[in-house]
Parts: structure tokens; sequence; C-alpha cells
């Protein structure tokens, strides 16, 4: 029978042979630390409107009451860096992860299938796959299992790859060789603190969500973003990339080479006329299977007029 360190070194090579860009395994327990900063976080209000973050607290610190048995969780980065840019400067922007298809089903379908090969080699393994779809806190487990460390703007940082990923998960039965997390290496730097618009990058590696751009042009499912955003909009329609694009670390980033992540006909063409005067019917269009979609088109249509 394989050892958990040959297994682990099988999984990892299986999951770059599946095009993720790294993979690393932590051992499934209580997160002592991150638990207390996720408390804090949700009594300062920092989650905004997003409710469903307060809820099942107890699986999101701990993977074991999330998945019965659970003994090792597998993570891995999925590139979506490209160079592509939208071509016109004046036109509302789009965060690069929704140029293409949703990666939600994308990324869980390489995971089934490193799953499933699991089970022809590793014998009858149970596992959960997770996707930015359940109490996961994957940025936390991400850095458990030594892909990178948690920057300034709470996001995972890959000495190697910058932070322009995905994250996947894989909750497990198998009792697997954890990797050993690595160390910061922000150091005295604070570009994406000053580039924020919003000032929602706070000390402590913590954001405020209801300031983020991202947040306030996504998950916010109010009928108006709040007048004290007008002038700090900085032309984006849906997300944000500004706190990824002034990192240094992201000048290592290599572009993706996923046909699904290819930005969608037309769409980096468009002029900021043709954005202004998107009608519902060419947003289910340009959109169809897109992150972009999260917004829905009432949502979209409001960041839109917010703009001008």
């Amino acid at each position: 029978m394989d050892t958990p360190a040959h297994n682990s070194l099988k999984i990892r090579k299986k999951a770059l042979e599946l095009d993720f860009l790294d993979c690393g395994i932590a051992r499934a327990e209580f997160l002592e630390e991150d638990a207390p900063r996720l408390r804090t976080w949700l009594k300062n209000g920092f989650h905004g409107d997003m409710g469903y973050m307060e809820n099942h607290f107890g699986k999101r610190v701990d993977p074991r009451r999330l998945v019965e048995g659970g003994r090792s969780l597998i993570v891995v980065l999925q590139n979506y860096h490209t160079t592509e840019k939208q071509r016109d400067p004046e036109a509302p922007r789009i965060s690069r992860y929704a140029y293409g298809k949703d990666y939600h089903k994308i990324v869980r379908k390489k995971l089934k299938s490193l799953l499933s090969w699991m089970q022809e080699e590793m014998g009858p393994v149970r596992g959960r796959i997770f996707v930015d779809s359940a109490p996961v806190l994957e940025r936390a487990w991400a850095a458990r299992a030594g892909l990178g460390w948690i920057g300034k703007h709470s996001l995972l940082l890959n000495p190697k790859y910058g932070s322009w990923f995905f994250l996947g998960v894989i909750i497990c039965d198998l009792e697997l060789e954890a990797d050993s997390p690595m160390n910061e290496y922000c150091g005295d730097c604070t570009r994406c603190i000053d580039a924020c618009p919003t000032q929602a990058i706070l000390p402590g590696r913590t954001v405020d969500a209801s300031r983020c751009l991202s947040y306030l042009t996504i998950e916010n499912r109010e009928p108006e973003i709040p007048a004290e955003f007008s002038d700090r909009m900085k032309g984006w329609a849906f997300g944000c990339d500004i706190c990824q694009e002034v990192c240094p670390w992201n000048k290592n980033a290599h572009p993706h080479r996923e046909e699904w992540l290819k930005p969608r006909p037309g769409l980096l063409e468009m002029s900021r006329e043709e954005w202004m005067k998107m009608d519902e019917t060419r947003f289910h269009e340009l959109f169809e299977s897109s992150a972009v979609k999260r917004a829905k088109f009432e949502g979209l249509r409001r960041n839109l007029d917010f703009l001008r």
C-alpha cells in the first residue's frame, strides 16, 4: 500500500497533468488562528450584506464538521491571468476572471477528474469538491497547504505565480502528507493599500468588503450604489483588479492556456457607447455561461448607470 507521502506526490503530479497551476495538501483540522479573525471580521460588519458568511461558522473553521471523516484537504490553483485588455480605454471595465466562461463549473469538472483518478489509484476514497460554493475558507487552506501567503489585500500570493488564480478544494478521508506553510514576503510594501480607491484594505490583512468595488458591483443587491463612491469607481462595472494590477509579485505571472478562459467574442472590442446601450437581450447573448451572470442584468445595468 502506498504511503501518505507517496500518495501526496502522485496527487500533485496528477493535478499538474490536469493543467492546474499548482497543488498543495493540508491536514484537516481546526483553523485556530483564522477562527477569531473571521469572528472579528463578521462582528465588524465587514461582510456587508453577505449574510451567508455568518452561517455555518463551525464548518468554516473546521472541515471535519463539513465532511465526516475528513482527514486531508487538496488545494489547487487554476491560472486565469491574461495580458489581453479591453480596447476602448473609456469603456466600463470588468475583472479579467470574467472574460471567459464561469470558472465554477470548469474547475469543479477538473477536480472531479482528480478525485475519480484518486479513487481508481488509491482505493475507495471518499471526498467532496468545493469551488467557492460552500463554507470553506479556501485562502486559509491554500496558505496552510504551502501554496502561498495571505497578502495585505487578503488574497493568496504565490512567489512564482502571483495572485491571478482561482482556488479549488477537495476534502477527503485519505491520510496524506501535508505541505508546510511558507513565510510571507509582502514586507513594507503598501502598493495595494495605497491604490485602493475606496480605502477598503485595512491593517492586518483585512478587507472591508462592504467598501470593496468587487462587492459593490457584484454582491451588493441594493438598487443604488452609495453616492459616496461616485468618484471612486475608476470605471469598474463588474469586479475590480486594481490591487492585483499594482502588486509587484504579479510581474511573474504568465498567461493561462485554457480555451474556456479566452475572452468571449466581441467582448474586449466593445466601445463605451456599446456598453452604455446594453439591454437585457444583449446581456444574455454576451454573458451566457459567464461569471458576470452573478450580478444579473439589473445589477450590471445599475453599475453602468452609476458610471455615467
